[in-house]
């Protein structure tokens, strides 16, 4: 069992848990992700690591309630323990591989961070923070009620908050807020991106016009995180990829995101979910022998 040791309400259905998991919290790093089930009949969800403390042996998670499972896990109170906390999984940002520091100082960084990708970004500018590495952070909501970690984020990069409805900081969105930092001069050579599908393909968009490397986490599409569900199924430069063994981080120009989106309503409903693994045969879960979902 894995003991809740911290809650904390972000925002209007969104909180935070700190969770004892030392196994997890002795070797994960930032950009990786935990699968979390309340209890042995429940769904398995996969979470991207907010923070981590080694010391502690402590994992930070943020969850949005958007179902059942996430509402089951809300009701989950300080003392409560998850009956599985698994990880660290997937491959972890390669910003923050300490072999890759040098490389990794020479670039000018701007993270765009949407909604709930708050919480990932965090995780990789705070490390880069501890590791002399200065970013710049976008970090956008629809309004200022659903913002959070805005001090934090604030003390570990330079740190731009937007909102939609114009309620806090720069009225519109990441994008806007991008290219007007471009505009006055921010020339920047590397964008990670991460939050809701939309707004990293759009962030892309903009970013291969201003000729931004792109990194995009694919954490949206996950379900099973093993590669064996089909539900992370990606074409990423014409090749299939599972967001989950393959990723969740995929250089965002390549990412077919039309496709993705399509994927995902589809695989909503029992029909739509027979209907793509009747089109896409052996690579629907990690049959291709490419990604390392078959293993």
């Amino acid at each position: 069992m894995y003991p809740i040791v911290k809650k904390e309400e972000l925002a209007e259905k969104i909180f935070l848990m700190e969770v004892e998991a030392p196994r997890v919290a002795a070797s994960c790093l930032p950009g990786q992700f935990v699968i979390v089930r309340t209890d042995e009949e429940s769904e398995r969800i996969p979470l991207t690591v907010c923070d981590y403390d080694r010391e502690k042996g402590t994992i930070t998670i943020v969850v949005q309630m958007v179902g059942a499972s996430t509402e089951k896990m809300h009701r989950l109170n300080v003392g409560d323990a998850f009956h599985d906390f698994v990880g660290p999984l997937g491959k972890p940002s390669e910003l923050c591989l300490e072999e890759n520091l040098e490389e990794t100082r020479k670039k000018n960084i701007v993270f765009v961070a949407g909604g709930l990708g708050t919480a990932p970004v965090y995780c990789q500018v705070k490390w880069l923070h501890e590791h002399g590495v200065n970013v710049t952070c976008i970090m956008g909501s629809r309004t200022k009620d659903l913002l959070f970690f805005v001090d934090k984020m604030n003390a570990v990069s330079d740190n731009h908050v937007t909102t939609d409805d114009g309620s806090f900081g720069f009225h519109g969105m990441g994008t806007d807020c991008l290219k007007s930092l471009w505009d006055a001069g921010n020339k920047f050579d590397h964008c990670v991106a991460i939050g809701p599908m939309i707004m990293m393909k759009f962030v892309c968009k903009l970013t291969k016009e201003l000729g931004i490397h792109t990194i995009v986490s694919m954490n949206p599409v996950m379900v099973d995180g093993t590669g064996m569900c089909g539900a992370c199924r990606l074409i990423v430069d014409g090749k299939v990829k599972f967001a989950c063994v393959d990723g969740p981080e995929f250089d965002g120009h390549l990412v077919d995101f039309d496709l993705a989106m399509k994927r995902m309503q589809q695989y909503k409903s029992e029909e739509g979910r027979k209907k793509l693994e009747l089109e896409e045969g052996d690579t629907h879960h990690g049959g291709c022998g490419n990604c390392g979902g078959d293993k």
